[in-house]
């Protein structure tokens, strides 16, 4: 699943990247592997979407959160 697929609330963790002509800027801006993720909320057009990502608020464009391949994590 696509980061930019995720619903509002729901908490996920990164898997990969699409794209590693982005990975850096990404990485630079705590989205690391095995990082937890929470969709925080997304513009009323969807683009973009906020995030909670190493203790702090992101903002990534659309085709930004389409680079990023995430797991849903189950609450047990």
């Amino acid at each position: 699943m696509k980061l930019s697929e995720v619903k509002t609330g729901t908490k996920v963790k990164i898997k990969s990247f699409e794209n590693h002509e982005i990975v850096l800027k990404l990485m630079e801006m705590g989205c690391l592997p095995d990082e937890e993720i929470t969709v925080w909320k997304k513009a009323p057009l969807g683009d973009p979407i906020y995030v909670l990502v190493a203790g702090y608020s992101l903002s990534l464009r659309l085709d930004e959160a389409e680079q990023i391949f995430v797991d849903l994590i189950v609450n047990s």
